[in-house]
């Protein structure tokens, strides 16, 4: 696990975007996992930046998203579909972007398409995130390390979180679809982006403590190509020798 500490969040989110656009000119047929969220927005951002300045190709990379809530379209203002497009499938010239589909009739069904899709794919790289609880996707604590992409129901403090950004709050969804755990930790290597003080305590628990089912995102200890890549605030708690470059 490398260790990557940034002095503010946009400078994280640079060097993510970064390590993404070497992985494409590294592979350009690459499978990325993708996540949403507002660490990603500026991620994002510059990633659409880079593509405009160095001509990245992506007309032979293939995404898959880590998850999309259930009940909603893809042509919802509030789905990650529409997240995606927003911040870059309009953007740069993906081959193929997959999300699962919210209004799937048969939820269970779905989820193991969609599993299905990504295990015959083979992710190259899986982007995430991490919660203020350690949540990894929708994978909230005591989800099991093996578990595979699933239609599952959210949680309160996740309905809570996330309900601002609908104009309804009451509109959210209360059930989605996410990548399991087992699902991520197969990807080739993982990039987990985390900023801000929010994170400081469970970003460190994640890496300082045992891995645990009581906080999914220390399960990525056991994965052998993990890069985390952290603004100051959110790495305040983790010890310089630690720290792969600062």
């Amino acid at each position: 696990m490398k260790i990557i500490v940034k002095n503010s969040k946009l400078e994280a989110a640079k060097y993510a975007a970064r390590l993404l656009a070497e992985e494409l000119k590294a592979k350009p047929d690459a499978v990325f996992g993708l996540a949403t969220g507002r660490t990603m927005e500026p991620l994002y951002a510059e990633l659409c930046a880079i593509a405009e300045s160095e001509n990245l190709d992506f007309s032979r990379a293939r995404s898959f998203n880590l998850d999309e809530y259930a009940g909603l379209p893809g042509s919802d203002v509030n789905s990650y579909r529409a997240y995606m497009q927003m911040h870059l499938f309009d953007h740069v010239n993906f081959k193929e972007t997959n999300l699962p589909d919210g209004v799937a009739p048969d939820a269970e069904a779905e989820a193991k398409r969609y599993d299905d899709a990504i295990k015959a794919a083979g992710l190259d790289v899986q982007l995430l995130g991490i919660g203020n609880n350690g949540h990894i996707g929708f994978n909230e604590p005591e989800t099991a390390f093996d578990s595979r992409t699933r239609h599952v129901k959210l949680t309160e403090a996740t309905i809570e979180q996330n309900q601002g950004l609908f104009p309804k709050p009451e509109d959210m969804p209360r059930y989605a679809f996410t990548m399991g755990i087992g699902t991520i930790m197969e990807a080739k290597k993982i990039i987990l982006v985390a900023t801000g003080s929010a994170k400081t305590g469970i970003l460190a628990e994640a890496v300082l403590k045992p891995a645990s089912e009581h906080v999914p995102a220390s399960v990525l200890q056991n994965h052998a190509d993990v890069v985390i890549v952290a603004d100051k605030e959110a790495a305040a708690a983790i010890p310089a020798e630690y720290i792969t470059e600062a």
